[in-house]
């Protein structure tokens, strides 16, 4: 158990976060927390199921007077999004995340710390082990995969829950009660380019790292710079004012991470490294004042660096950097009828090109489907036009909210009681699993909440430890208010 965190209040949801975060857990690598959360639910004899997809079932009678409630499925995914800093020495397959207490936040050394969602799997984990906490009957169900494909929930058997009221652990605001969110589609695009011998060209590398970064779904409204389409920009203007010659680009991570940082190898003709140089420069001020605000970290430079040996054909590379150029980045269209809401985004989030061989990754998010595949198309276009094969991916559907639902005017009701204040419920621009388990249990009752999360997805992230407990006293009074059935 990590002592930073193990005298904090709620102090049993704490103690079963450090717990967690003791496992490795990225998305798609899932397999000691799997076996963790099935152990620890049979230690406590509980009925626990893995399902054909790797989800964890474990079920849990009503406390004595409450038999008659609603059956409540408590939601979480048991994955992380796994980032770190560049000059952070850590391996994600082999440790356990280092946390540290800053004031009221909870905080990882240079990596992402696992709050989203490892916050909700630790109160659903100590709901599931008390003895004194009233509740309906319970189903607890930890996904696996949420973050880079929601396979868990798209895997999810039909008939395999039997409650009516879902509760999902899984907002980032302490006063929102999410009710809707957006659906989301990968777009992968690759190409195999013609390569020349780099004789005779000097080698450098541009770097721009230290942005913000941030959830490509809940952060893309702010405004924050992406490291890939800032490294195309200055490849755009250093191809046609220099003719450099590009050999290298490795930009991004994952698909719903606006990306922070990027790494390009380019050449040219001997004697322009200062006017590189030069050139940079100038571009690199102009940036930094459009993002000072949102990015105020911002570094771009280049240095000397060992010379590959090949470099993109002109035709080639000059038909890519148009096409990165052309693709839509961060807002595409609001909500017409959501005051705030992004309706449509795309997160460029992966350029990667070594000895020819390019693959770029989106993650395109709507509340529309319609809306969400043109743009898809849209982006399709633009890669297919530089010579690429573009496929799509892990689509699944948003969740349309139901304002009127009783678990709304329940929860709404509560909190305005407790808290002496009006909650916002609203829908969010991030993908949440409840779209997809929905679809397959139509009329289930659907909300998400919990505590306060910021910079989740980049090594920034950090929870707020009185918002833990406002969310733990929140969650508890909603267990003993859930209606008869």
């Amino acid at each position: 158990m990590n002592d930073a965190v193990s005298h904090l209040e709620p102090n049993q949801v704490w103690q079963n976060f450090s717990r967690l975060n003791a496992i490795p857990r990225c998305s798609k690598k899932e397999d000691r927390v799997r076996q963790f959360i099935k152990e620890f639910g049979e230690s406590l004899g509980l009925p626990t199921v893995v399902d054909s997809i790797g989800n964890v079932i474990i079920k849990k009678a009503a406390t004595p007077g409450m038999e008659d409630r609603k059956t409540v499925v408590m939601q979480a995914h048991l994955d992380m999004v796994c980032q770190k800093n560049a000059d952070t020495d850590f391996d994600f397959d082999k440790e356990g995340i280092r946390m540290k207490v800053n004031g009221d936040w909870v905080e990882a050394e240079g990596t992402t710390l696992g709050a989203d969602n490892g916050i909700g799997v630790a109160m659903i984990m100590t709901l599931l082990q008390s003895h004194d906490i009233p509740h309906p009957p319970v189903e607890a169900l930890f996904t696996i995969d949420e973050e880079t494909g929601m396979t868990g929930a798209l895997g999810l058997e039909p008939g395999e829950l039997e409650g009516k009221i879902l509760l999902n652990i899984d907002t980032e605001d302490d006063d929102e009660l999410t009710i809707g969110c957006a659906g989301g589609i990968d777009i992968t695009a690759n190409a195999s380019y013609d390569t020349e011998d780099s004789n005779g060209l000097e080698a450098y590398k541009i770097v721009v790292r230290g942005l913000t970064g941030g959830h490509s779904g809940m952060d893309i409204h702010l405004g924050r710079a992406n490291a890939n389409k800032v490294m195309n920009r200055l490849l755009w203007h250093a191809e046609n004012e220099l003719n450099i010659r590009v050999g290298e680009i490795d930009g991004g991570g994952l698909r719903n991470a606006i990306p922070r940082e990027s790494f390009a190898v380019v050449m040219t003709a001997a004697g322009q490294g200062e006017a590189l140089k030069s050139l940079i420069d100038r571009l690199a001020a102009d940036i930094r004042t459009e993002f000072s605000t949102t990015d105020p970290d911002m570094f771009i430079g280049v240095e000397a660096c060992e010379k590959p040996a090949r470099v993109l054909a002109g035709n080639a590379q000059h038909r890519l950097l148009r096409a990165i150029y052309s693709c839509q980045n961060g807002i595409y269209r609001m909500s017409p009828d959501i005051p705030g809401l992004v309706q449509t985004s795309n997160n460029l989030a992966r350029v990667s090109l070594s000895d020819g061989k390019l693959e770029i990754q989106c993650l395109t998010r709507s509340s529309s489907d319609s809306e969400k595949m043109d743009l898809a198309h849209s982006i399709q276009s633009a890669f297919e036009l530089a010579g690429a094969e573009v496929s799509f991916g892990g689509s699944y559907p948003g969740w349309q909210p139901v304002p009127d639902s009783s678990i709304v005017h329940l929860m709404e009701g509560l909190y305005h009681e407790i808290f002496k204040s009006e909650p916002k419920v609203n829908a969010c621009h991030a993908g949440l699993e409840c779209g997809i388990i929905g679809s397959k249990y139509p009329g289930m009752e659907m909300i998400s909440f919990g505590p306060n999360i910021r910079g989740a997805h980049s090594p920034d992230e950090k929870v707020q430890i009185s918002s833990v407990q406002k969310s733990w006293d929140f969650l508890l009074k909603t267990l003993e208010r859930i209606p008869k059935a």
